[in-house]
């Protein structure tokens, strides 16, 4: 079982001071968010991609290389690349080379994203967001396992005797999470390839998730990668803690009463009742987070929300402290613990090198 964390690289004003970090402020903060992460014994690190304000993460492999100099351990992970409107020859080539750079400590999730108006700033239209989404893995799949692609489809130029490089490490692709929030297409496409499916519920109700995993579940059994229970399965998640459940209320209330995204909508306490966001002791967020497992099964990944909504970075690192030492030792006992024998962990670079995921070429 894999424990990390995920960015989504927001600049927010702190609604307690009124102070604003500037970009810089905020790409160095990732950073070391990311060296803290490695530091409490989490597994992955992961960030967005965007590319409007008030984000910063547009260039995901950037910041991840420079990660990669500065950690040993952790995987360096994407909480969405976008498929859509990244050309498949510029991810091939960048999460290749940060294959390299890092010894492997890499994998990435593709997703469409949830920002309309990057489609038209890369030149695509997006009502052809699944289309884009299924030809432009479909590519991506060959430029990693083919030597040499030749390659003629709807949203890009032909490709002639083209060669990816550098090669994937150790001739390895990085392995790839699908990453959706509503959409069954994606679902089917990660079953299809053998693929990890990533339910980031960090916003919708737990049914609506689990209709998409049991999707993918049942489709990942039908393309022959193994039973439904073998399936690789990602979970989101959100958490804001203190000792006493009381301090943890009344310290992340105004973050959440005021975040760009679900501020001045449904009150904290509703929130929290319908979601997997947990505001309250270590005791609570382990309490939360392994009734996960009673709704989706057996799964291999869990990334936590932390670093948003304006919380400064020292309050980030003290959950990150917590996190590490009180909560995750917990969970990784009493999930691992629970999990069958036949069901797999989260694939790794070393995992994929010694064949122990079969694989399937389209």
């Amino acid at each position: 079982m894999q424990f990390g964390i995920f960015t989504v690289g927001d600049v927010t004003t702190d609604p307690t001071t009124g102070r604003t970090p500037t970009e810089g402020e905020r790409i160095k903060a990732m950073v070391a968010i990311a060296k803290k992460a490695e530091e409490v014994g989490l597994d992955v690190f992961a960030t967005g991609e965007h590319h409007n304000p008030p984000f910063v993460p547009s260039s995901p492999t950037t910041l991840l290389g420079y990660i990669a100099a500065s950690t040993e351990k952790i995987v360096l992970s994407t909480s969405t690349t976008l498929i859509t409107t990244n050309d498949p020859v510029k991810i091939a080539e960048d999460f290749a080379m940060l294959q390299h750079l890092a010894d492997g400590r890499v994998d990435l999730m593709l997703g469409r994203g949830n920002t309309g108006p990057v489609y038209p700033w890369f030149g695509q239209d997006i009502r052809q967001g699944i289309p884009l989404a299924i030809e432009n893995y479909a590519l991506l799949h060959r430029l990693w396992r083919e030597d040499v692609v030749d390659w003629q489809g709807k949203f890009r130029t032909p490709l002639q005797g083209f060669t990816s490089t550098p090669r994937p490490l150790d001739d390895t692709p990085p392995f790839v999470w699908h990453g959706s929030i509503r959409s069954p297409e994606i679902a089917e496409q990660a079953a299809y390839y053998g693929d990890g499916f990533f339910a980031n519920h960090i916003f919708w109700p737990t049914d609506h998730f689990q209709r998409l995993i049991d999707l993918y579940r049942r489709r990942y059994e039908h393309y022959g990668h193994g039973s439904a229970d073998q399936a690789i399965v990602g979970l989101g998640g959100q958490v804001f803690m203190r000792k006493n459940s009381q301090d943890a209320v009344r310290e992340f209330r105004p973050y959440f009463d005021n975040a760009p995204v679900y501020g001045h909508g449904p009150s904290l306490e509703e929130f929290t009742e319908q979601t997997p966001l947990t505001v309250g002791s270590p005791q609570e967020v382990i309490d939360k987070t392994l009734t996960f497992r009673e709704s989706f099964g057996d799964y291999q990944r869990q990334l936590f929300l932390m670093d948003h909504a304006g919380l400064p970075l020292k309050t980030v690192l003290e959950q990150l402290d917590l996190l590490g030492e009180e909560v995750v030792p917990v969970l990784r006992r009493e999930l691992d613990g629970k999990r069958p024998a036949h069901v797999p962990d989260a694939a790794t670079h070393a995992s994929l090198v010694a064949g122990r995921k079969p694989e399937v070429v389209a």
